[in-house]
């Protein structure tokens, strides 16, 4: 599904696998990043999905992974094997990752384990800023579902593009979860007034009001 001329979705749900949040292509003047990378029990798909985009797997020079969560995460070492894209993560969960820790990562919530998984660019400031071909993607630490957990913007087509994968958390004690900081980081998300919101399990949502008033609900 395109939405905007850069930015498509190519997983998720009955793109993939049902167990997946949902995957997101950047793509511009030849090159493309991945935000985040599913369970990997469909990628086979999610390599069709970039294909039929038009997108080549082995022009994907970035897999932007927003949290440690397994069904974002899972799938990161096979689709860094197959695009050759450098794996993208903040420190504070990339920690959780390298460990293959299983329980701050939820992969036992998916009957599964975490592989311990390298992460190529740890991301340990407030922002940092990545280019895609001619787009720059600014990756933003926003914690509280986890303590790693980030979002990304890209302007295109005009718009402010959001990908705030777990908008809606939730919030759990064996995630690592701070609510303070949630409500905090739900604040900043509003502050940047987005045009479209790519969340991770509730689809996307167009138009400042809509986005706006999804934030909201859940302050």
């Amino acid at each position: 599904m395109r939405i905007t001329s850069h930015v498509s979705l190519v997983g998720g749900g009955e793109d993939s696998d049902p167990a997946d949040a949902a995957i997101y292509l950047i793509a511009a003047d030849g090159a493309a990043a991945l935000v985040d990378a599913g369970t990997g029990r469909g990628t086979h798909r999610v390599l069709a999905n970039l294909r039929r985009a038009g997108v080549e797997p082995r022009s994907v020079t970035h897999l932007f992974l927003t949290h440690c969560h397994y069904d974002h995460t899972g799938g990161a070492a096979l689709l860094r094997q197959e695009t050759g894209g450098l794996v993208v993560a903040h420190a504070l969960d990339a920690a959780f990752l390298e460990a293959g820790d299983s329980q701050v990562t939820a992969a036992s919530w998916y009957g599964s384990r975490m592989t311990p998984l390298p992460i190529d660019v740890k991301v340990t400031g407030v922002e940092q800023r990545f280019a895609v071909g001619t787009l720059e993607v600014t990756f933003r630490h926003a914690p509280g579902h986890s303590p790693g957990s980030s979002v990304l913007t890209v302007r295109s087509d005009d718009q402010l593009v959001l990908f705030g994968q777990d908008v809606h958390g939730p919030l759990d004690p064996a995630l690592r979860s701070v609510r303070a900081d949630y409500q905090r980081s739900l604040a900043y998300l509003l502050s940047l007034d987005a045009d479209i919101l790519c969340e991770g399990h509730f689809g996307v949502l167009t138009g400042k009001d809509e986005v706006r008033d999804f934030i909201e609900s859940y302050r």
